[in-house]
């Protein structure tokens, strides 16, 4: 069975510090990750608690969660998860990679490799995760994030 990927890369204005942070603290996913993630949790928490090495994080909208172990824990510059349920998917492994943009922002690197669960599917599979990791990834700037919730 062929082996499927995807990677895209957004620029962040915020620190690697911080794009890290908001990528391992799952409950924060409802606020900058936008409408399709409408739960974030930990189902197990890792070492170091709640996000670190062996969490596992639940999010998505119901019904449709993923359930992703957290594999790689390494602040601030590396960050990478395996799909453990609640996707098309099998072997899935992410890797997102953060590194400074020499303006004070953040370069993110966001890629996956997967296998198709349903022969035949993984093009289709590996789309739709590019465009929404992608939304993802260009979410992961926490200005937006207050000025799409500022309330005057």
């Amino acid at each position: 069975m062929p082996r499927h990927s995807y990677e895209i890369t957004a620029r962040s204005t915020a620190s690697p510090e911080r794009v890290f942070a908001l990528l391992a603290d799952a409950p924060s996913w409802r606020t900058w990750a936008g409408p399709a993630i409408g739960h974030a949790s930990w189902e197990r928490e890792g070492d170091p608690a709640p996000g670190g090495l062996g969490a596992i994080r639940k999010v998505g909208r119901w019904p449709a969660f993923g359930h992703e172990e957290i594999v790689t824990y390494e602040p601030p510059t590396h960050h990478a998860y395996s799909m453990v349920r609640g996707n098309p998917v099998r072997n899935y492994r992410a890797d997102v990679h953060l590194s400074p943009d020499g303006d004070g922002g953040t370069l993110i690197t966001w890629g996956a490799r997967f296998d198709a669960l349903v022969p035949g599917t993984g093009g289709l599979i590996a789309a739709f995760y590019r465009r929404f990791i992608g939304h993802l990834a260009r979410n992961l700037d926490p200005p937006q994030i207050v000025s799409r919730f500022r309330r005057d």
